[in-house]
């Protein structure tokens, strides 16, 4: 489905559905939303780009290569529980501090939940890319 109207709205689109992805997943850990919902709405955004312009437009719009993305976020996730270990905490336990140059509470917790948005993110688009390049031959 490649009509003008559908290509001309689909870069607005993305850009919104991935606004609207950062703002669900900064939403928070206790709320609803979080790094996976995020992270499948990003996904969808660019399956959507791609829908529209098809899989080497979107691939370029991504700037990294999909499994780079998700590989970064699993790297974070892990990394997020290493400050536990310092408070004598079990892993993965939340660890709450003061930033010191901004005066606000920063937690692990959102680092998780990028981390997790990052994997979601990133093997999903790679699957979806995957799909819709198979369908174009």
């Amino acid at each position: 489905m490649k009509t003008l109207i559908f290509r001309s709205i689909a870069p607005y689109l993305t850009a919104l559905v991935l606004l609207f992805s950062a703002f669900v997943t900064l939403r928070g850990h206790n709320e609803p939303g979080g790094g996976f919902i995020g992270g499948l709405l990003a996904a969808s955004a660019f399956a959507l780009y791609g829908i529209a312009f098809g899989v080497p437009e979107a691939r370029r719009a991504m700037w990294f290569h999909p499994m780079s993305v998700a590989g970064t976020g699993l790297l974070l996730s892990a990394i997020s529980g290493l400050p536990s270990f310092f408070r004598d905490t079990p892993y993965l336990t939340g660890v709450w501090t003061t930033a010191p140059l901004f005066h606000f509470d920063v937690a692990t917790i959102i680092l998780f939940d990028i981390g997790v948005y990052l994997v979601v993110a990133g093997a999903m688009t790679s699957i979806a890319l995957a799909l819709e390049d198979s369908g174009e031959g």
